[in-house]
């Protein structure tokens, strides 16, 4: 059985990377180069699954949701995730990056049950990155 719980939070963030000169920079990510960076409201969905347990449910809600708050959304929501994100100082601050830091944020803490299994977050109608987990 599968559960997925959907989170919400806001966040600014500049693709760039010291690798490249500032024209290589603005080429390989556009207007998400902008020196000034630039903010998403993000959806972030964390599916957890396992057996069903004798209360009927693969995992209690509420300590889901306070593990997401806890690890996650406190330290992302209404941030600049290249300043204010240590786990992303050495990589660009893509939403890839961004998933795969997430996904370390729960392990890290992780008691639950149930098993994390994805980490999916869209960052735009269109652009939406999902990590399956191991």
């Amino acid at each position: 059985m599968r559960l997925t719980r959907r989170y919400h939070f806001a966040a600014s963030h500049r693709l760039n990377t010291d690798a490249l000169t500032p024209e290589q920079n603005a080429s390989l990510y556009g207007k998400c180069n902008n020196p000034f960076g630039h903010g998403h409201d993000y959806v972030l969905d964390v599916s957890v699954e396992g057996p069903v347990d004798a209360s009927g449910q693969i995992v209690g809600r509420e300590a889901l949701d306070a593990l997401v708050k806890q690890q996650v959304l406190d330290r992302v929501d209404h941030r600049n995730l290249n300043c204010d994100l240590p786990e992303l100082k050495d990589r660009v601050a893509t939403t890839e990056n961004l998933a795969s830091v997430i996904e370390d944020l729960l392990t890290r803490q992780w008691s639950l049950p149930a098993r994390l299994a994805r980490v999916r977050i869209s960052e735009t109608a269109r652009n939406t990155f999902e990590l399956e987990t191991k």
